[in-house]
């Protein structure tokens, strides 16, 4: 269902979308649709909230105990890959979360929120070994920003994929970060 309904929604909308066209997509009928959901609100929460499970899945693959700014390389180059691979997605999810009710939005973004910590945890661990001198600020507005950068592969693909392969945007990206930070003692 969810995948039915990310395609949907990327290629209509989710106000042009019908529950019909989704439960279709997803090899049900209409009734057995209405079985596991109310309103076509909850299946954006459902597409949103499998979306962000499936990248934080994901980023567990980083190692976030080693602390050494290679570490952090690999980390950001690992979550620039999903990113890239999951950009349907995010673009999707990103378009359509403000139609979510005012009660699964925050859940959502708290989701968004976690993820932004752990490149945190990546971060402090670099601190903690010496290899990074920064105050919890910084720490925090990096964060934001490796994770803002992942996604802009996503949202700018179709002008940035003109001048940069994949891998040149994460090595240009990762050096524009890293040249930050370079300011603090590394």
């Amino acid at each position: 269902m969810i995948r039915g309904a990310v395609a949907l929604f990327k290629e209509k909308g989710f106000h042009r979308t019908t529950t019909r066209e989704i439960a279709q997509a997803a090899g049900f009928s209409i009734g057995t649709l209405y079985e596991y959901i109310r309103t076509k609100e909850d299946i954006l929460y459902l597409v949103c909230d499998s979306i962000y499970d499936q990248v934080r899945e994901r980023l567990q693959g980083m190692d976030l105990e080693q602390g050494t700014l290679e570490s952090l390389k690999l980390g950001i180059a690992y979550y620039f890959n999903i990113m890239n691979e999951m950009q349907d997605e995010v673009l999707v999810m990103y378009q359509e979360a403000k139609s979510l009710s005012k009660d699964a939005l925050p859940y959502v973004l708290k989701k968004e929120m976690e993820m932004v910590g752990m490149f945190e945890t990546l971060i402090r661990r670099c601190i903690e070994n010496g290899e990074l001198m920064m105050d919890d600020s910084h720490i925090d507005l990096l964060a934001h920003n490796i994770f803002v950068q992942g996604q802009m592969w996503g949202f700018r693909r179709w002008a940035l994929k003109k001048n940069y392969s994949k891998e040149e945007y994460i090595e240009l990206q990762t050096n524009l970060l890293f040249k930050g930070i370079a300011g603090f003692e590394i």
